[in-house]
């Protein structure tokens, strides 16, 4: 057998001991993976300043502290999102007992992204532990420093066999997706997602798809445009422009193009200094095959600002781009990198058309103080989330649900959307051996008079409260006496 299949093996058989179901154990593993950022902080920022040169403060904002959060959270609301669910009943299981209770799946498989290794690998590891499922975790290889940490840490904190940690690349990926999992959470790219799906076909198994895209950003003339530039900068810039749902290009009527450049010019100064690449706060390029790739993308448009770059050391200067034409390269998929493309468009009409004729994106923002501007363009285009008046904040509320819609993934997670996600929401029924004659109105031969009972029961569902439902329940016994004489008879 090979590594993978002896991690997939042992994570299934410490499943079936039932182990990973009990509410106690699942806040005891959830606690132990929170004392793992506590303690081990500075091993954590170390290996990713290696990776993506992230400073201390900065893995802390944009990795470890919103899973501290997340972990507290659901320390604090499992026991309830946990419990059966009541729900409402119709005539025909008025005194009958109705829930829907939440079971784990099994197995999950979670593969992570490089560009915040920590945070897109250990959120829905989070929600698979408290959901009460065994999961492998395989953490993005690119980052390198923090993939190995990752294995040497979380068997120390967690189960390691309910959650064992697979490294590797391609082929040990390519190996995990032959085996059979009761969930697959990938976070990435779109080409590879659809490889996902593919091998999750196979065996029938769900899949959670966190893909990104080409995330726009309307700047509506009439707003504060130092303002919106200001949070527009940190949106894109921020990790070197390596964020799933970092404004990808800006969306702006021509007369203020001009203002928008030197508006997000003065905001990189502000925020990393007249030299960027000596600010600890400005990040890296993953590695020498992603520079390339961003670069070339720069190639046929117009650089307004910045565009210096060092390739050994993976360097990118925040880069703004101006006069961007539809079919330019760097409109042809998704950047993730520091390049801000500036395409102008003659309103808002035009601004929903542009978007319309793309793929559905993972984010889209609209700055603008005319709240008419905002829900007209909620109203007309489709994207996995909406945020006006800032960038990437959203990811961050609890209460929301994260997720991509179309070309941009499927599924969603964060909080109780995340341990829904990973739950199956089991319907359930139980009913008392009891009140047969209610039941004559199903069994054969059916009859006209039958029909009508029936369509009386199924298509009458009053609004009842509890004194109603009581009130309910005392008349059908009465007519549940009346009419089981009738059958015994």
């Amino acid at each position: 057998m090979s590594r993978e299949q002896v991690a997939v093996e042992r994570a299934r058989r410490a499943f079936l001991t039932g182990r990973s179901k009990p509410l106690e154990n699942r806040i005891r593993q959830l606690k132990n993976l929170q004392r793992l950022f506590v303690e081990r902080q500075k091993d954590i920022a170390d290996a990713i300043k290696k990776d993506l040169n992230k400073s201390d403060v900065g893995t802390q904002i944009y990795e470890t502290l919103g899973l501290e959060g997340e972990i507290a959270l659901v320390v604090k609301k499992l026991a309830e999102w946990a419990a059966p669910r009541p729900v409402e009943k119709n005539l025909l299981t008025i005194s009958d007992t109705v829930y829907i209770q939440p079971e784990p799946l099994g197995v999950v498989l979670i593969i992570g992204a490089w560009n915040y290794p920590w945070a897109v690998t250990i959120q829905p590891l989070i929600g698979a532990i408290a959901a009460g499922n065994a999961a492998v975790v395989k953490p993005s290889e690119v980052c390198v420093h923090t993939a190995k940490l990752m294995e040497d840490l979380l068997p120390i904190y967690i189960d390691k066999e309910l959650y064992p940690v697979v490294t590797g690349g391609v082929p040990e990926t390519q190996e995990l997706l032959r085996q059979r999992f009761d969930h697959i959470f990938y976070t990435g790219n779109s080409m590879v997602g659809r490889l996902i799906m593919e091998a999750a076909a196979k065996h029938l198994t769900p899949v959670t798809l966190e893909l990104g895209g080409k995330s726009p950003c309307y700047i509506d003339k009439n707003c504060d445009i130092s303002m919106a530039c200001r949070r527009v900068t940190w949106g894109k810039y921020t990790n070197c422009g390596q964020t799933c749902i970092a404004p990808d290009y800006i969306l702006c009527d021509p007369s203020i193009q001009d203002r928008v450049v030197e508006e997000v010019k003065k905001s990189i100064k502000a925020f990393y200094t007249e030299d960027p690449k000596t600010c600890p706060d400005y990040g890296r390029i993953i590695n020498q095959r992603h520079f390339k790739r961003i670069m070339a993308m720069a190639e046929d448009s117009t650089i307004a600002h910045g565009g210096d770059n060092d390739e050994f050391d993976c360097y990118i200067a925040p880069t703004v781009l101006r006069d961007v034409q539809a079919e330019s390269k760097v409109m042809q998929e998704e950047i993730f990198g520091p390049l801000l493309p500036i395409v102008t468009v003659s309103g808002l009409d035009e601004a929903i058309s542009f978007i319309n004729q793309r793929e559905k994106p993972l984010a889209l923002y609209i700055f603008s103080p005319d709240d008419k501007v905002i829900k007209k363009v909620i109203a007309e285009t489709s994207s996995g989330g909406v945020l006006a008046n800032d960038c990437l904040v959203h990811f961050s509320v609890s209460a929301l649900p994260f997720g991509g819609v179309g070309n941009s993934g499927m599924g969603s997670y964060h909080g109780k959307f995340g341990f829904d996600q990973l739950s199956h929401l089991r319907g359930c029924l139980i009913k008392q051996l009891k009140m047969e004659g209610v039941n004559d109105m199903r069994y054969p031969p059916h009859t006209h008079k039958k029909l009508g009972w029936a369509r009386f029961f199924i298509l009458k569902n009053p609004d009842l409260g509890w004194m109603g439902r009581m009130a309910l329940l005392a008349v059908l016994a009465v007519v549940a006496a009346v009419v089981l004489q009738r059958f015994l008879l």
